[in-house]
């Protein structure tokens, strides 16, 4: 794959092509990236649910998580 940015000077742009996708259907794209919406992240945390969750869905959830956690950290301890 090869992304890059550039800024054009006029309304003609040349590409070159891999060899490896001549031949295959590809993708291109263009936009500016000041139309491209940044909206920050508004991460959730369980206190966040409080009162729209049941106590036990909320542990069964917390317990999920918990799992996945260690699993990961075995995982990683695996790897090093």
């Amino acid at each position: 794959m090869v992304r890059t940015i550039i800024t054009p000077t006029n309304t003609d742009v040349h590409m070159q092509i891999n060899k490896e996708y001549i031949g295959k259907p590809i993708e291109i794209t263009y936009l500016a990236l000041e139309e491209l919406e940044q909206k920050p992240v508004n991460k959730k945390t369980m206190a966040d649910f409080w009162g729209i969750l049941s106590d036990e869905t909320a542990e069964d959830m917390r317990a999920q998580v918990k799992q996945s956690r260690n699993e990961w950290e075995e995982r990683l301890k695996k790897q090093f």
